[in-house]
């Protein structure tokens, strides 16, 4: 099984020309080891859970309504299944004492379930790892930096993927020029990742000596958010954990200079949502492009938290719905305004620097799916729903009673199924995509207040789970699609008769040889070049209702 849940862009130029090797330096080892011994607790306390369900009063300890309020993770069972039977397993690796200073004989044995931790605890700080630094004279080829070099022409796409149990963050590389499309690398992630967002403000060691960054935030079904730099290729731990249950300060988990010891507070209940960490999976994220050092995270657990990315800490937590929250969006230009959407069907812009004053709210019909704000006019947003509708709401216009769903500028049946993907092109006013667990990706014309379909593709992806259009002005009618079989490919909307027809006269359209263009990678690794006429398209179809007046 192979799925890719999530994928967003970055921006050219941004990436470094020739990103670095991960390098372990003593207070690198010293990071992870931390982070090594949290898991290992972990595993022992899901051990113990395990086998001893019932409390010493023979009553269950699991919350009753657990399952209801919570999105249920596969980590635990996963955990069990890779542990022994025997408890006194884990009795080898010393926990009481793993903060000690030992040799690093010593300390390889206790890496040893980790991979190619224990490889690094081998050799002291001093010495060079055969496994990270080359022989002398290779380290800086030509082969090996040509292989990683990403130019000022290239884009970045990051696509949370699942495939055979496994999940992963790959860091695409798109060559438009080229018709060119490959993973650069490829990132481990703890559990199945549900939302990703690019952030440029520097994370972690060294980030006050930076003003950018290239970093990307991942949401998966465990309640913490991994933080990676996306210019360090073979990373073993991300960059920052926000929301891990760890005691001391936030540095010690964002730079690896806490000077308290961490240890973990799991429980066997499942914790309570708090001001302070999530405790269910996060389901969406948003980085605020004017204060670069916020990131809003929203989760099952019913409540919008806010991190400051200089400290790792949570600066503010909220708890606006009343259901789990699916959807964010800061607003364009009022930067403290973020739109959220929750499956209690509401959907509120709240101001964060007054959160405790009536905020609005707007209801629809069915389970949010996406918010998005207009960014070509910030006095409208869009709302996507379970039952397959796009509402386009006036913002101005705040509804006085939510008794029954609020009445949008205009409703559109734009799927049979839910729209569970959604984007508008920042560069072409008018151009919105849609993509929906119908297998369908459809392009709309919505000027005027008047959405019309432009063409529907079935891109052979599966299930679709992310539609994006690219954010720089020379790939502006560039759209990746994601979904259910794992396979990405960027389409180049340009090149479909019916969308130069439709926006003709109003964007500079390129030049086109008159057949279709969408580039994919194959299940064998292979990048194509899919041209097809027709593809299967639906076209010159209406599918709005007009919102009047009473």
């Amino acid at each position: 099984m192979s799925m890719t849940l999530a994928t967003t862009w970055v921006r050219r130029g941004v990436a470094a020309q020739f990103p670095t090797k991960y390098q372990v330096d003593e207070a690198e080892l010293s990071r992870i080891s931390k982070l090594a011994r949290l898991q290992f607790e972990d595993a022992q306390a899901d051990l113990e859970e395990a086998q001893n369900p019932k409390g010493e009063d023979g009553s269950d300890d699991e919350d009753d309504d657990d399952e209801e309020n919570g999105v249920s993770t596969m980590e635990g069972a996963e955990t069990n299944n890779a542990t022994n039977d025997d408890p006194d397993d884990l009795r080898e690796y010393n926990l009481d004492d793993y903060d000690d200073d030992e040799p690093a004989d010593e300390l390889g044995e206790k890496f040893a379930m980790f991979g190619n931790v224990g490889s690094l605890a081998y050799h002291a700080p001093h010495e060079e790892d055969p496994y990270l630094v080359l022989p002398e004279g290779e380290q800086d080829s030509d082969d090996e930096r040509e292989d990683l070099q990403i130019l000022s022409s290239d884009n970045l796409i990051l696509a949370a993927k699942v495939e055979d149990e496994v999940a992963h963050l790959e860091v695409f590389v798109y060559e438009d020029e080229a018709d060119n499309l490959y993973v650069h690398h490829d990132i481990m992630l703890p559990a199945i990742p549900l939302c990703v967002e690019w952030i440029n403000h520097p994370v972690g060691k060294d980030s006050e000596k930076r003003k950018e960054g290239n970093f990307v935030a991942v949401g998966t079904m465990s309640p913490e958010i991994e933080v990676w730099d996306l210019d360090v290729v073979d990373s073993m731990y991300p960059t920052a954990i926000l929301g891990q249950e760890i005691d001391g300060p936030a540095e010690g988990e964002v730079n690896g200079e806490s000077t308290k010891k961490q240890k973990s507070k799991k429980k066997k209940k499942k914790p309570k949502a708090n001001d302070e960490y999530h405790v269910d999976a996060v389901l969406a994220l948003a980085a605020n492009r004017e204060h670069r050092n916020l990131l809003a995270s929203a989760s099952a657990d019913k409540t919008v938290k806010l991190w400051d990315l200089n400290t790792g800490k949570c600066a503010k937590s909220y708890t606006m719905h009343s259901g789990k929250v699916c959807a964010l969006d800061w607003h364009p230009t009022e930067s403290t305004v973020l739109l959220s959407g929750s499956y209690d069907r509401t959907v509120i812009a709240t101001d964060m620097r007054a959160p405790d004053a009536v905020a609005p709210k707007w209801v629809v019909e069915a389970d949010v799916e996406k918010v998005r704000w207009d960014v070509h006019d910030p006095n409208f947003f869009f709302v996507t729903t379970e039952a397959g509708t796009v509402h386009y709401f006036d913002a101005r216009n705040v509804p006085t009673s939510h008794d029954k769903p609020s009445k949008p500028v205009w409703t559109l049946q734009a799927h049979d199924s839910a729209v569970s993907a959604f984007d508008l092109s920042p560069s072409v006013p008018g151009l919105v995509a849609t993509g929906s667990e119908d297998k369908r990706v459809k392009l709309w014309n919505i000027e005027n207040n008047t959405p019309t379909m432009v063409v529907s593709r079935n891109l052979d992806v599966g299930r679709i789970f992310s539609v994006q259009f690219a954010p720089d002005s020379e790939v502006a009618f560039r759209l990746s699609v994601a979904g259910s079989r794992g396979q990405l490919q960027v389409w180049d909307i340009s090149t479909n008769p019916n969308v130069r027809k439709a926006f003709a006269g109003k964007v500079k359209l390129p030049e086109t040889s008159g057949k279709e263009r969408v580039v994919a990678i194959n299940d064998n690794g292979d990048d194509t070049d899919d041209e097809d006429e027709d593809g299967g398209a639906e076209t010159g179809q209406d599918g709005w209702e007009s919102m009047d007046e009473d």
